[in-house]
């Protein structure tokens, strides 16, 4: 009996872990398709923006909704519910390529939209029951940390393969260029679905629900709402990095080599490339360190990078490997703050399972509803970097923005030496 429950648990992990495969898949689809709008469409560059926005405010209307769902539906139909949610965004998505008016663009919106609703909910269930499929502690961080590898390498294999459907270049695209994206994002939604729908998944006890003044569900829990704010902060800094890294050696930040827009892309591709690095070596070890210790060596090794991202002299270059996508693998001349700031990748790879971990804790019954009040606060993807952004118009400086990224690598570290205590635990 108890062989065939671990071989129910070991089908289980496996689809957790494709599904969290599937959300970073369709949500980097986001990032090419912006550029292919704005140039198909001749439209702002905030406006090419605005595929990636509609995931980050779908989370934010989903997220506690989908949390309750889950409470009362269970783990296999809010999974369910979630593929079949999914399949219609990415529809709605390829259906936008046949329109030939502009209004192909709000369809593609449109569709988006529904498609972040699905990435919420795939969040709110796999997190949780990978955590609860490796009996919570150093296995459940073990597990998730698995899942953001497999999440990381879906996530490259998207952009790899916009590459390869588009060798002419972004410019030149158009949405239906990308179809075979669309047919394969469909195709894996379909088999996911049967896949989870033969599945056994392991589900909670169900439990009386009693009403009872005292009680305001997870947000009583003071460890969990420090650790909420954490995802919303960890989020931003992940996003932050990068966006602003970019658009730093596009605008005078390389001056040492030419072809600044390729090379600050290959730079910031390799930040992404170093995530899924982190990840795969953070489940290696995820089983022998404890969440709590993990979480606080890369704040504070991601806080010294940073540090010395702002202070030290861009005039310093330095050889930097980069990851070229379709080319493999090459090197190009950055300023040493570059470098710096790449390296922030093998840190920010480990923070979101190190968090979920220690926020959820002793939550027993209100882990389904906490994972809600999680992904709705991942807008915290949107909201910083706008923050980050505007103080780069303030003051001018691109590498001056970076405190925003300091203070929120500061806050992880308060929250894994010292929020994440837990001081009491669900009956």
């Amino acid at each position: 009996m108890e062989t065939k429950n671990q071989k129910s648990n070991v089908l289980a992990i496996i689809v957790m872990i494709l599904l969290f495969g599937m959300i970073s898949f369709v949500t980097n689809l986001a990032s090419p398709m912006g550029d292919i709008l704005k140039n198909q469409f001749s439209v702002a560059n905030w406006m090419g923006t605005l595929g990636v926005l509609a995931n980050f405010i779908a989370y934010a209307v989903m997220g506690i909704p989908a949390g309750n769902m889950l409470q009362k539906m269970g783990y296999k139909k809010t999974a369910l519910i979630a593929v079949g949610v999914g399949f219609i965004g990415v529809a709605i998505q390829t259906l936008s390529g046949t329109i030939t008016s502009n209004a192909a663009f709000g369809v593609y919106l449109l569709g988006a939209f529904v498609a972040g609703f699905s990435m919420c909910m795939l969040n709110i269930v796999v997190n949780p029951m990978l955590n609860k499929l490796g009996g919570g502690g150093n296995k459940g961080n073990q597990l998730i940390q698995i899942g953001g590898s497999f999440n990381s390498l879906m996530g490259t294999a998207c952009i790899f393969l916009t590459g390869v459907l588009i060798p002419n270049g972004i410019k030149n695209a158009v949405i239906s260029d990308v179809f075979p994206l669309m047919y394969l994002a469909l195709g894996i939604f379909a088999l996911a679905f049967i896949v989870i729908f033969m599945t056994a998944i392991p589900e909670n006890a169900p439990q009386a629900v009693v009403k009872e003044k005292s009680e305001i569900g997870p947000m009583s829990f003071r460890h969990f709402v420090l650790g909420a704010i954490a995802i919303f902060v960890y989020v931003g800094v992940e996003v932050g990095i990068p966006n602003v890294l970019q658009k730093w050696l596009q605008n005078g930040g390389l001056t040492a080599e030419s072809g600044a827009e390729a090379i600050a892309a290959t730079v910031t591709a390799t930040y992404w490339f170093l995530m899924l690095v982190g990840r795969l070596g953070g489940a290696a070890i995820a089983a022998k360190v404890s969440a709590k210790s993990m979480l606080g060596a890369v704040s504070f090794i991601g806080l010294v990078l940073v540090l010395g991202a702002i202070f030290m002299n861009p005039e310093t270059t330095v050889n930097l490997p980069v990851f070229r996508g379709t080319e493999g693998f090459g090197s190009a001349l950055v300023p040493i703050n570059a470098a710096l700031l790449v390296l922030c990748g093998l840190c920010t790879s480990v923070m979101w399972g190190g968090i979920f971990n220690l926020a959820v804790e002793g939550l027993g019954k209100h882990t389904e509803k906490a994972s809600g009040i999680f992904m709705a606060l991942v807008c915290g993807g949107g909201i910083l970097p706008f923050i980050q952004n505007g103080v780069v118009d303030i003051t001018g400086d691109y590498l001056t923005s970076y405190w925003v990224i300091i203070l929120g690598m500061g806050y992880m570290l308060f929250y894994a030496l010292i929020g994440s205590k837990v001081t009491k635990r669900a009956d």
